[in-house]
């Protein structure tokens, strides 16, 4: 796990430097942690707003770079629609990192088949950072990604970018499109008809919407994925981070401990996995 305050229970504090706005509805913020801050791939933090309230999330850059790291933040509730009003030079508090992230250590000689979806691809980027610096470890990475609309897509120049980079390949469709869009059309899963894959080698991620992870997954399997190789992302609402709360709860799970990265084969007989 990544480095930590020696109170895993108080905030360190983070000042934010750069805003970016990747959708309507979905803003990237850029945080200079006040100490070096690392942390695994898919494990979560607790960002905190003095005087407003306390939100998990997964950091969206490279787990690589210590001094300064990325959270994609979508408006969806009262924390987050305070958070979307922040500007440069706004201090915050972070708890974290917690939780499991990707075992990326058994991605090495495999074929990486990535599926998501909407604010999913915020802990999607941060693997790809880590998948990018170990390419020559890996047989290929495909990126499938569904967006409601053309706007809605974020992180737009990061699939130009990775389309260059050898062994990479991304494809992307949207629900609703409009005159400009070139690409495929449909929700994301139809992406994965598109794939080639040798699943003896293979291993599956899904990062995205309830509803995309539960039909992705099916396809996944349908297509003779084992269900040990399918990672699924299971955030849920992680209150504490700690495993006392008791809100995030899958089954038998504390997703906040335990994951909230599991595979299938983990959670498949767990009781409202999706």
């Amino acid at each position: 796990m990544g480095t930590k305050s020696e109170n895993i229970y108080k905030p360190f504090k983070v000042t934010l430097e750069k805003v970016i706005e990747e959708s309507p509805l979905i803003k990237t913020f850029v945080f200079v942690p006040e100490r070096e801050f690392s942390f695994k791939t898919g494990e979560f933090i607790e960002l905190t707003l003095d005087g407003i309230g306390e939100a998990p999330f997964t950091p969206s850059s490279s787990p690589l770079v210590t001094d300064r790291f990325d959270v994609t933040i979508m408006k969806a509730g009262y924390v987050t629609e305070k958070m979307h009003k922040l500007e440069p030079g706004a201090v915050l508090g972070v708890r974290g990192p917690y939780g499991r992230g990707y075992p990326i250590e058994k991605f090495v000689d495999k074929e990486i088949l990535i599926l998501s979806g909407g604010c999913g691809l915020a802990p999607i980027r941060s693997l790809l950072y880590m998948l990018i610096d170990m390419k020559d470890k890996l047989r290929k990475v495909t990126l499938c990604y569904g967006s409601k609309t053309p706007e809605d897509c974020i992180y737009k120049p990061l699939f130009s970018e990775l389309n260059k980079i050898e062994k990479f390949k991304t494809l992307r469709t949207v629900d609703l499109t409009d005159q400009y869009w070139e690409e495929h059309v449909g929700v994301a899963t139809v992406l994965l008809d598109h794939v080639d894959v040798d699943l003896s080698k293979a291993v599956a991620v899904v990062c995205g919407p309830p509803v995309m992870m539960k039909y992705g997954t099916l396809k996944l399997l349908e297509m003779g994925f084992p269900e040990n190789m399918i990672y699924l992302s299971m955030e849920k609402n992680m209150s504490c981070g700690l495993g006392k709360c008791g809100r995030c709860m899958l089954g038998g799970y504390f997703v906040c401990r335990d994951g909230p990265v599991f595979t299938y084969d983990e959670v498949k007989d767990q009781p409202h996995i999706w």
